[in-house]
């Protein structure tokens, strides 16, 4: 208890005395110690860095979830450190409501079939714009805040340390030269010629005693100095060498800039894709289907509207495809999941993280998915959800 209590003491007074340099400082009355040029183009390049990164990931949130109570609620199950429950997208959403309304028409309705078909579209929108969040948040959003709650925090920290030992470099310094200062007044008060017609020449021996005192004192704030001068180059090469760090930062934050921009265009391409094979749909059956107009309530569709195509729609061509597929003799491999996957549809295969499945590829097939194997199941799976082991 008794070490605690002078430890205590001692931090009191250093705090005091950094407080005391810090409002000589702010008022001029005392002298501050400047950083090289470099070092403050330093600091300046790093607060740069954390003000747009903070920036451009909150607007990156935004922009991934516009809705801001869910992000509240991202964030609470984050601090806790809970899973987020899986949350349907919007379109997913209208799918159901659209495929519900189908059943309530009829699907042998015009209007009931049209339903489903659009419905079923807008659940493999939704389905797309999942995996564009999922693979946005592990490749862009998540780099983002490792640096903003990990490097710009260790960052911050050192930079805290390093003002502290500038200011007892400082506090020193003052010290110093006040010691300096009375030990020149006491040597020219020593100099003086003792009474010696007294009894006991006092002045002499008190001069001789306070020059002393404040030799001794000289010594101690010069060693004070010297500790304190090391200990302020030491940590401010280490907080140079963090700075000088953020250089690895950008190029990092480059490279996840990139794999953003192609999950992007992977996603607008797959609803490109979706939107032109409802519109090939749409386009085969419009001769069936009456729309209002303006002149002729009862004029039929455009059918040039859409170009036509009589083939079955893109998801029951998948399913038929992944049911006919066959293992080849040689060429499958083994994968491990690194993350969740939930199937868009009935024709992928839905994934957990870290377990283990085969994979191969047909002809035909685009690069950007596998066929994968678990058990008995079996359907198709995206590569960049995988690490290829063998």
């Amino acid at each position: 208890m008794d070490f605690n209590v002078r430890k205590l003491a001692t931090d009191a007074g250093i705090f005091f005395s950094r407080a005391v340099q810090f409002t000589e400082e702010k008022l001029g009355q005392a002298e501050k110690t400047e950083l090289d040029a470099h070092f403050e183009n330093l600091l300046s390049r790093a607060d740069c860095t954390k003000n747009w990164t903070e920036k451009i990931y909150r607007q990156t949130e935004v922009l991934l979830q516009p809705n801001p109570g869910a992000r509240i609620e991202d964030f609470l199950y984050e601090k806790l450190d809970r899973k987020v429950p899986a949350r349907p997208t919007n379109g997913e959403i209208l799918s159901q409501f659209m495929l519900e309304a189908a059943k309530e028409f009829g699907s042998g309705t015009p209007y009931g079939s049209t339903l489903i078909k659009v419905g079923d579209c807008q659940r493999r929108l939704g389905g797309a714009e999942r995996e564009f969040l999922q693979s946005s948040s592990i490749s862009f959003l998540t780099p983002l805040r490792n640096f903003l709650e990990g490097d710009w925090r260790t960052i911050s920290r050192e930079r805290r340390l390093l003002e502290n030992r500038r200011l007892d470099l400082d506090a020193c310094k003052a010290r110093l030269k006040k010691a300096r200062a009375a030990e020149a007044k006491a040597a020219c008060e020593g100099e003086a010629v003792p009474d010696f017609q007294e009894t006991r020449p006092r002045n002499y021996v008190l001069s001789a005693s306070a020059s002393a005192l404040w030799n001794e004192e000289l010594d101690k704030a010069e060693h004070e100095l010297r500790v304190a001068q090391t200990e302020f180059d030491r940590q401010a090469e280490v907080t140079r060498l963090l700075l000088e760090g953020i250089s690895s930062t950008h190029v990092n934050h480059l490279r996840c800039l990139c794999e953003f921009v192609e999950a992007q265009a992977m996603y607008y391409n797959q609803c490109h894709k979706y939107m032109l094979e409802l519109q090939r749909e749409l386009g085969s059956c419009s001769g069936d289907i009456r729309c209002p107009d303006s002149s002729d309530v009862g004029s039929p569709a455009d059918p040039s509207a859409f170009p036509s195509q009589s083939s079955p729609s893109a998801l029951e061509t998948d399913a038929l495809q992944i049911e006919e597929v066959q293992p080849p003799a040689s060429g499958t491999r083994t994968a491990k999941v690194l993350y969740d996957y939930d199937a868009a549809d009935s024709s992928e295969l839905s994934l957990r993280a870290d377990e283990l499945i085969t994979v191969y590829t047909v002809p035909g097939m685009d690069s950007d998915w596998l066929i994968g194997e678990r058990g008995n199941q079996k359907g198709k799976v995206p590569v960049t959800y995988l690490e290829l082991l063998s």
